[in-house]
């Protein structure tokens, strides 16, 4: 009886003990490289719900995103800096994404996180209202704009400007809620992740050494020829007597086209085959 009550206990304890760690067990370990994406809300922090719309579908993705008004540009990019660098031996990587006003603050905010060490492989911009220059540290910036509205292009070198102006129903106030363009975006963000996987290295062919020609096959290796002592000079005369066999033309070439050796004289080795190399982003909103 004594005996079950402390095995009751001893079991119940472990029990606890295992419910205590097996969640922290099962929470996955944090991606160092995992980007957190900045959205940036343009005029009266009202307008550009689309930027809350497209958070949420990235949260939904397991991707750390948040939405911010562009006023709060000078504090938020020390915030990213900081969050980007505390505690890791490289910052990870930051996005940004804005519309109108926050738009033209994705492009700064952008410009100044490259400034200060932290990398930021993509802006997307829909419809800045200013004319902005996004700095070459920047990976890619896309900007989704009407040209015959307020949206004007980004300049630098590695922006694509994409003119939505004969896109039917969108103006600068819905542009930044298209379903559409947030699928792309949404593409872009989670593309880099399956580009890390490595990709199979295709084998360098060896050459293969060039083969002999059929010709010098037929060509017999070179015997030296000895000469006795006290016999006739290497040059056949001009006659020769019956009892000795003719030799043949030096010009005359076998049924091959090798040419035949000559009597009384070294015949060439037939040449060795030599490995050829192969060839070698009007209303301000």
């Amino acid at each position: 009886m004594r005996f079950s009550r402390v095995l009751a206990v001893c079991l119940a304890v472990s029990a606890m003990v295992f419910v205590g760690f097996a969640p922290a067990q099962a929470q996955s370990k944090p991606n160092p490289n995992q980007p957190r994406v900045y959205l940036l809300r343009g005029l009266a922090n009202i307008f550009s719900l689309g930027m809350d719309d497209l958070a949420a579908k990235l949260r939904a993705r397991g991707i750390e995103a948040s939405v911010h008004s562009y006023v709060d540009l000078e504090t938020l990019t020390r915030y990213a800096v900081e969050q980007a660098s505390m505690g890791k031996r490289r910052p990870s990587p930051v996005i940004i994404i804005g519309h109108s006003l926050g738009a033209d603050a994705a492009v700064t905010m952008g410009n100044r996180v490259t400034a200060a060490g932290v990398p930021v492989p993509l802006v997307v911009t829909f419809d800045p209202v200013t004319a902005m220059t996004a700095s070459s540290k920047i990976g890619k910036v896309v900007n989704y704009y009407q040209a015959g509205g307020s949206g004007k292009p980004v300049s630098g070198a590695r922006v694509e400007n994409i003119d939505l102006t004969g896109s039917g129903a969108l103006s600068h106030f819905n542009i930044d809620k298209a379903a559409e363009l947030h699928n792309k975006v949404i593409g872009m963000i989670q593309r880099p992740a399956r580009q890390t996987r490595p990709r199979a290295v295709a084998a360098t062919p060896t050459p293969k050494p060039a083969s002999a020609p059929a010709d010098a096959a037929a060509v017999p290796a070179a015997t030296p020829a000895v000469t006795p002592a006290g016999a006739a000079p290497a040059t056949p005369p001009a006659t020769t007597p019956a009892s000795v066999p003719a030799a043949p033309a030096p010009a005359a070439a076998t049924q091959s086209g090798a040419l035949a050796p000559v009597a009384g004289t070294e015949t060439a080795s037939a040449p060795s085959a030599v490995p050829t190399a192969p060839a070698g982003i009007g209303t301000s909103n």
